[in-house]
Order: structure tokens, then sequence, then C-alpha cells
């Protein structure tokens, strides 16, 4: 183990010794203390164990925000394995497709379909051991594995390349501007990678963090004003539905209390940020561009984004740059492919399981956004990939959706595009090439079966003429430039 370091585990039963009575983590009217945290996941991992799971094993974690899903994370980790988070509401066959590349032993959800594992709710575990003594310090090798859909629309799982390993001595953590004792407020999905890598980040500093069990505007301010929260995470749609808000109503919250707000997930439009920098003043409004697999990192501030207008920052961590489509690396100014690489010297930080990352010679590594850099460094984003969709800060590949569609055998064809959506900054707009008659309403029924929520078309639009080429190619993104132009 690396000198100052300990294991997630031990990092808790620190704070259960130190600071036991302090709220650790609450969703709704639930509250866990660190002490009760603390034993609530010894007996959880000792269920988990009961049931095969291992030190180096992958658990899918298939929770709503709870402080159960915060309690199930924490026995995964104690056994050296390591969480493996999905949305609660994925359909059955993406869920199959993901445990299997995961190769997990069971999944901890409340589904009520079946996959070839054993499901449990965290009831189940807590039901199979009593013992909630302090458990064999372990240190998963892999802290986290998120998923992603790929842009081959095929799942995707992103392990971190850093252990389950934190400083010992925690006296904040300096990048987030998390403090021990801080009141975090996280009104996002923990099945998304930054919610649940903050939470995990609060937890481990001792702050609490303070979980919703779904978004909502005027309840997100009522509990910033209730709890006094000094540290707040939202994406811009979540933004965008607070500053809807009659004025009256957000007027009538207490915000002052907030110290620092982070967004991130997906570009903000200049006039909420600018509202938000001003509204949330003298507290600070923090954005941070970076993927999952955490090569590279911008940020920036609300008072320097005041000067730079539109950017995500400057490069703080890792290294980045623009390229052409030759590989060659642009002039300020010159939109192109953003490359990133990782520290020199430092480790890997991710590794794929299910896709590879497009990359260029000596490291460097694309996920497929444009944009440009200016000549002080700044980076300004042009589009967030050019095929995916960005919906309520959550990605979504048509590639994926249009699979789907294309199991229906009334669609010989098929395209997904996204179009502006003044709430969830896009919507998906399938478009359509049938062979035999089909309605929209039998198209939504069979995605049903297939796709989470989030990820299926609002609009469907039928052509006569082929969507795609005689090699199976589309163009995107001139399908949509063609809707946009008719608007």
């Amino acid at each position: 183990m690396m000198d100052g370091m300990i294991s997630f585990g031990a990092k808790l039963a620190q704070h259960a010794a130190e600071r036991g009575d302090q709220p650790a983590v609450s969703c709704g009217p639930e509250t866990l203390t660190y002490s009760e945290l603390h034993r609530l996941s010894n007996r959880i991992a000792r269920g988990l164990a009961a049931k095969g799971v291992k030190a180096g094993d992958l658990v899918t974690v298939g929770l709503p925000n709870s402080v159960g899903f915060v309690a199930a994370c924490y026995g995964i980790w104690k056994l050296g394995a390591t969480p493996q988070p999905v949305s609660f509401r994925l359909p059955q066959g993406e869920l199959q497709a993901i445990v299997e590349l995961a190769q997990a032993p069971l999944v901890v959800a409340e589904f009520t379909h079946q996959v070839d594992r054993p499901v449990m709710s965290v009831a189940d575990l807590l039901g199979l051991a009593t013992d909630d003594s302090d458990m064999p310090d372990r240190v998963p090798p892999i802290s986290k594995a998120p998923t992603s859909g790929g842009s081959t629309g095929r799942p995707k799982l992103i392990l971190a390349g850093q252990p389950g390993l934190t400083l010992k001595d925690y006296p904040e953590v300096p990048f987030y501007r998390i403090q021990p004792g801080e009141t975090m407020l996280l009104p996002a999905p923990l099945y998304h990678n930054a919610p649940f890598s903050l939470t995990m980040s609060g937890t481990q500093v001792g702050a609490h963090v303070v979980l919703t069990p779904r978004f909502d505007a005027e309840g997100t301010l009522a509990e910033i004003q209730a709890r006094k929260v000094t540290w707040l995470y939202l994406v811009p749609t979540m933004m965008t539905r607070i500053w809807r808000l009659p004025e009256a109503v957000r007027a009538g919250c207490d915000i002052s209390s907030v110290k620092v707000l982070w967004h991130m997930a997906a570009p903000c439009p200049a006039w909420l940020k600018e509202a938000f920098i001003h509204w949330i003043a003298p507290g600070e409004v923090m954005e941070l561009y970076a993927g999952t697999e955490a090569q590279a990192v911008t940020f920036i501030s609300g008072s320097e984004w005041l000067t730079h207008r539109g950017s995500v920052g400057r490069v703080g961590i890792g290294q980045m740059k623009v390229c052409g489509e030759d590989g060659a690396e642009l002039p300020p100014g010159e939109i192109g492919e953003i490359y990133m690489r990782r520290p020199l010297g430092v480790p890997e930080t991710y590794k794929y399981l299910g896709a590879q990352p497009k990359r260029l010679a000596d490291g460097w590594e694309s996920l497929g956004d444009l944009g440009s850099f200016d000549a002080e460094g700044y980076l300004y984003l042009a589009d967030r990939r050019t095929d995916m969709i960005l919906v309520g800060g959550s990605n979504v590949y048509p590639a994926e959706i249009e699979a789907a569609l294309e199991e229906h055998p009334a669609v010989q064809s098929c395209a997904v595009i996204g179009l502006p959506d003044e709430d969830l900054g896009a919507s998906i707009h399938a478009i359509i090439k049938a062979h035999s008659p089909v309605t929209v309403d039998e198209l939504k029924s069979h995605l049903a079966e297939r796709l989470v929520t989030y990820k299926r078309p609002r609009s469907f639009e039928f052509v006569d003429e082929p969507v795609r080429d005689d090699a199976g190619k589309v163009r995107r993104s001139a399908l949509r430039e063609a809707r946009l132009a008719k608007t």
C-alpha cells in the first residue's frame, strides 16, 4: 500500500471512530451517520460474501438514489470488489449485456425483470448477515467501473485506473473544494460518473452528502435553504429548470450558504451560465470538462469565464491538443478534434471493457469532441461529439437506438439525430424508412423493451427515400442540418 494511503473501507472506519455521530449521507427523510454507514456496509459486505462476491469482482449496482446505494458501494469496496453502477431503469436486454460484460456475480437492485445473475436488494443482503463488526482490510484493485453506450451502440465499461485508496490524512479535496463538515447537495442520479465520484469523494473527506430521490427544481432550492448547503452540483438542464421557476420562488429561497457550485456533463448556454454566476455571487460557479476516462481535465471559475465567455477553461490536469483530420496539431482559433493524454509518468487512468478509444501516436486519445484553443490556452467546444446526443446531461449514442429500431421487422433503415430542445438541450428524433406499415405507437412499444427512457426518440419521421447509402453509411450531420433549415 502506498505511503499515506488507506483503503476506502479503512477510511470509513476512521470516520466512524472520529466523527461517528455526524451525518454522512442523506436522501429524503433518511440519514446515516458515519458510524451507521460503517456498520451497515459491514453487514452488506458479509451478505455479498455469502452470495459468492470476492475481491476483484465487478458488482453491478442498479439502485435509485438512496442511502442504501452508498452503503452498498462501501460494502462492495470492503470485500476488495468494485461497484459497477447502472441506471435502475435499464430494460432487461441492456442490463443483461452489461452484466455479461462485467461478469458480475450478482446485481444489487430492485428490478422487477430478471437476468441470468442473482438480483438482490439492500434489504435482501442485510437479511443474510447480522454481524456489523469490522471487516478485514482489503483494497479494491479498481475503484469504479461506470458504463457507457459507446459510439458503436454497444455497452462498454470504463474501468478506473486507480485502486480503491484514499488519503489517510484528508483535510480537503482541493480540486473540487470539498472540506470536512461541508454540506454537499447532489440532485443527480448516482449511476452517472460525476455524481457517483463526487459522492464518494465527499464521504471520504468527511462531508455530509445530501442526495435527492429525483431532481425537482423547487425542491432543490428548498434543500439548499433547509440544510444550508455549502457545495452544490448541477447539470445545465437542472440549472435551466431552476432558472425558469417563477422569480418569486427563486427570490423566496435563501441560497446564500452556497460557496461553490460545480456544473459539468453538458455544454451550458452562455446566458444561463452568466445568470448563475451573478445569482450565486459571492459564491463561485465552477465548470469542468473531461471524459469519464479522465486522461485530462480543463476547468474554469465563473469570474474567469466572464473574461473568456464560452470557454471551458485551461488544461489543469494532463495534456490536450486540437488536431485536424491528418492528425497534425492545429493553431489557436482553428476547430478540430480534441485529443487528450494523461500526465507524464502517471499510470493509465482507465481501461475499456467492450471498446477501444481513438488513438494517435505517443498516447494521445480522442473522445470524439471538437473544439479550439485560443492564444491564451483556453478551450472552446464546438460540438460535443459529431454524432452523440446530450439529453439532460446524459450521453446518448444514435447507433444504439438505430440498432434497436432496426430490430423491428417493419424498419428497413433508419437514422437518429438530436434536435434542439430548450429543456433537455437536445431531443431525440428518429428518421425511418419502412418497408411495411408500422405506427409510431408500435415503435414506441418496441423500444420500451430495449432502451431506457431517456434514450427513446421523442419524435418520429417516416421518409420514402433510403436513409443510408449502399455501403450502409449515413451522414447524420446533413440530416440534422436539413431539418433545422426547415424550422
